[in-house]
């Protein structure tokens, strides 16, 4: 069976490479995205490999099936670039990578909280330009602050049991509430009270078009004056002008975001040479309480071998007509 495999980087192949050479799959690496442009790339594949920044919007989904692909294999856990009816339509199965490594995104969500904070990205500049100077670096102890989780899946309770081991108060919102974080001390309660009670809101839903800008003009006003905002989950959850507002006027006192709204084009390259036309993430960068990492949360080799490793086992499960456990369907 062959696969096309799109936004391919350096460790894409090593580590599928590793795991794929007891199979007999055929990847096929392409560089660039799949999108209306690049459906030709298809041509003589089975099946497609596919990232959170290719789009297989109902014209891409229609082009590919054209040309033989049955299968779909998303080597991430988010599929809101995927239009799922498109591909039910056309008889192509869609399968991803659930969860791969909880702890890496949780890890990461903390690291952000600890940088805004403490300010040691700034700080390791100023030593390096041998000033021990601490002006302006002041912090506050996260010992007792009260941390809002929106989403308890896999990576918000991780985040959750991470956040009461510093001694935080956790909050929670979900419509599905766990029942052990419950017994950790973790309160549920409606959106707008965690809003309203939080130090620091950590975002950890999924996107789906009920989530989508779920921070926007309205909820940023429902938060604490100088609450830190914390996103690796999806950038779309995230109205980026209304934070930008909420940054000029203070009440966003700071924000991290490991993932944005209009990142499709930008994460994952190389632009240090490039004039960046995106006027809104070079408002954020502007800010001093602003930190930004390029979708990099999952990036651990824990992570990076489980996603190889499920989705060498999707696509073999479904070349031998087996179950599919990871395959995404419509909701009816």
């Amino acid at each position: 069976m062959k696969i096309a495999f799109f936004n391919t980087k350096s460790y894409d192949k090593e580590y599928f490479k590793n795991v794929n050479k007891e199979s007999d799959i055929e990847l096929t690496f392409f560089d660039g995205t799949l999108n209306c442009e690049t459906t030709e790339l298809t041509k003589g594949h089975q099946g497609v490999c596919v990232f959170v920044n290719d789009k297989l919007d109902a014209d891409v989904i229609k082009s590919i099936a054209e040309k033989g692909v049955k299968l779909i294999a998303l080597r991430c856990a988010g599929f809101n670039n995927v239009n799922l009816e498109a591909a039910q339509k056309h008889n192509i199965k869609v399968v991803r990578v659930p969860a791969y490594s909880p702890s890496a995104v949780a890890e990461h969500a903390l690291a952000l909280i600890l940088t805004l904070n403490r300010k040691t990205h700034k700080a390791y500049n100023r030593v390096r330009e041998s000033n021990f100077s601490l002006e302006r670096l002041t912090g506050f102890n996260l010992k007792g602050k009260t941390v809002g989780v929106i989403g308890t899946g896999k990576i918000g309770a991780e985040f959750c049991t991470n956040m009461i081991g510093l001694g935080c108060n956790v909050i929670a919102q979900d419509p599905y509430p766990n029942d052990d974080l419950k017994s950790k001390g973790v309160k549920y309660m409606e959106i707008q009270q965690l809003l309203e009670q939080s130090d620091i809101i950590s975002l950890h839903c999924p996107l789906t078009p009920e989530s989508k800008h779920l921070i926007n003009k309205a909820t940023i006003k429902q938060m604490k004056p100088g609450v830190m905002l914390i996103n690796t989950s999806r950038g779309a959850l995230i109205k980026t002008k209304d934070a930008i507002k909420g940054l000029k006027k203070g009440h966003i006192g700071y924000l991290g975001i490991d993932v944005y709204e209009q990142e499709e084009g930008l994460f994952f390259n190389d632009l240090s040479e490039n004039i960046i036309q995106d006027e809104d993430i070079m408002r954020l960068m502007s800010f001093p309480n602003v930190l930004i990492t390029s979708h990099q949360a999952f990036f651990t080799r824990e992570a990076l071998e489980q996603i190889a490793t499920t989705t060498v086992q999707n696509i073999q499960d479904f070349k031998e007509g087996k179950p599919l456990e990871n395959e995404i369907v419509p909701k009816p």
